[in-house]
C-alpha cells in the first residue's frame, strides 16, 4: 500500500507527523480501447493546436492560465509550491464537531492515517481522545493546487482521513418541494415493507455482481462462445402503489419463509 500523502497533523500545539494511504481500491473489469479491423491499441497523443497538430512531450506540456484571448501565464509545479505557507502544507484541525453533524454528502476520498516514527504517541492521543469524545476533526489543508476540506475520524482504534467537498460545490436538489398527500394505508404498508427489510448493516455480504458477469462473459469470449444472459423476472410497471406494497410485503414474507 503505497503512500498517498508525506505531511503532519495540527492541533492546539501538538503537531503529529502522519503519512495517508488509500482506502479503496478501483474495482470492476479493465478494457483496452482497440481498432475493431487491426485489433490494436488505440492511443491518445497530446498535440499542439496551433503547431499543425505536433505532437507535445509530457516534460513540456505545463499548466497555463488564460487571461486574455490566447495570452496565457505559465504556472510550474514550483509555483505552486512556493504558494504553499507552511500552514497549507499542514493538515490543521479547526474544530471538532459531532461526527453526525457531517452530512455524507460532502464525503468524497477516504484514506488510512499512519503516524510516522516518533509520533506514535500524539497519534493515539489525538485518536483515543476523539473516540471518547464521539468527536471528529475539522480540518483544511492543500493537497496538490488545491485547498482541501478534511473531516478526521477515528473507529476501532484506526484513524479515517476524508476529504470533503466544500458546500458551494454542491449542486442543488432538481426536485422542487412538495407537500403531497398520502393515504395512510400506504403509509403503513411502505413502513411494514421498510421494517421488514430492516437487518443490521454487513457490508461484506455485499458482492460486485455485474463485474461477476463480465468476468464470466471474457471467459466466454475467449474460448469462442456466445454470452449467455440468465432472464430475470420482470418488474410489472402496470401495479398501482396499493397493491405493488401488498405484493412486495408478500414477495419477502414467501422468501423468508
Amino acid at each position: 500500500m503505497g503512500i498517498s500523502y508525506k505531511g503532519a497533523i495540527s492541533f492546539g500545539l501538538i503537531y503529529i507527523p502522519i503519512t495517508l494511504h488509500n482506502v479503496v481500491r478501483e474495482g470492476g473489469v479493465n478494457f483496452h480501447l482497440v481498432d475493431r479491423k487491426t485489433m490494436s491499441r488505440v492511443k491518445y497523443k497530446k498535440t499542439c493546436v496551433d503547431c499543425e497538430g505536433r505532437e507535445v512531450g509530457q516534460e513540456d506540456v505545463v499548466k497555463g492560465y488564460e487571461y486574455a484571448k490566447d495570452q496565457y501565464v505559465i504556472f510550474t509545479p514550483e509555483d505552486f509550491e512556493k504558494l504553499k505557507s507552511k500552514k497549507d502544507k499542514t493538515i490543521q484541525i479547526l474544530q471538532f464537531v459531532k461526527l453526525e453533524e457531517v452530512d455524507p454528502l460532502y464525503y468524497d476520498k477516504a484514506y488510512y492515517v499512519v503516524p510516522e516514527n516518533g509520533a506514535e504517541r500524539a497519534f493515539h492521543l489525538l485518536k483515543r481522545a476523539m473516540e471518547k469524545e464521539k468527536k471528529c476533526g475539522i480540518a483544511k489543508t492543500v493537497l496538490g493546487t488545491k485547498e482541501t476540506l478534511i473531516v478526521i475520524r477515528a473507529k476501532d482504534e484506526k484513524m479515517y482521513l476524508n476529504t470533503l467537498h466544500f458546500h458551494e460545490e454542491i449542486l442543488p436538489y432538481p426536485y422542487p418541494e412538495s407537500q403531497m398527500k398520502l393515504e395512510k394505508q400506504e403509509l403503513a404498508l411502505a413502513v411494514a415493507l421498510v421494517s421488514t427489510l430492516t437487518k443490521p448493516f454487513d457490508i461484506s455480504i455485499f458482492k460486485d455482481e455485474y463485474r461477476e458477469k463480465v468476468e464470466v462473459a471474457i471467459k466466454a469470449k475467449i474460448a469462442g462462445k456466445e454470452i449467455f444472459v440468465r432472464e430475470e423476472g420482470e418488474y410489472n410497471p402496470a401495479l398501482d402503489l396499493l397493491n405493488a406494497l401488498e405484493e412486495s410485503l408478500k414477495h419477502v414474507s414467501d422468501v423468508r419463509a
